[in-house]
């Protein structure tokens, strides 16, 4: 991933309305949600979903494919994994061999 992609990608999600987008898409898993759904359990008006989608999805962190009426949303979860290889890439590179600062069974915060 090049950095003006990494770039877009987190400014696409420095913005409440579309994080808690993203984050919902990510927890639905690859099947997605239409649009309405999304709109319906954020609590936002569709147009101005429709602008946070497009303004994420030209990131490449979502993308979107037509089912019947609907368009039905999903996170990308391969470039979400580059972005967060990109960011980890030299995780802890100036600490002792025996630091366990990048242990992935961290808890989340």
């Amino acid at each position: 991933m090049e950095s003006n992609q990494v770039v877009q990608a987190l400014a696409s999600l420095a913005q409440v309305t579309r994080l808690d987008l993203y984050r919902l898409l990510v927890q639905q898993g690859p099947q997605g949600l239409a649009a309405g759904q999304i709109a319906k359990q954020l609590g936002i008006p569709a147009t101005t979903l429709s602008f946070h989608l497009n303004h994420v999805q030209q990131s490449g962190l979502i993308t979107a494919k037509r089912a019947g009426r609907s368009i039905i949303y999903s996170a990308n979860y391969q470039v979400m994994q580059q972005l967060i290889d990109y960011l980890s890439h030299n995780c802890c590179e100036a600490q002792p061999a025996s630091s366990d600062c990048c242990n992935p069974d961290r808890s989340p915060t």
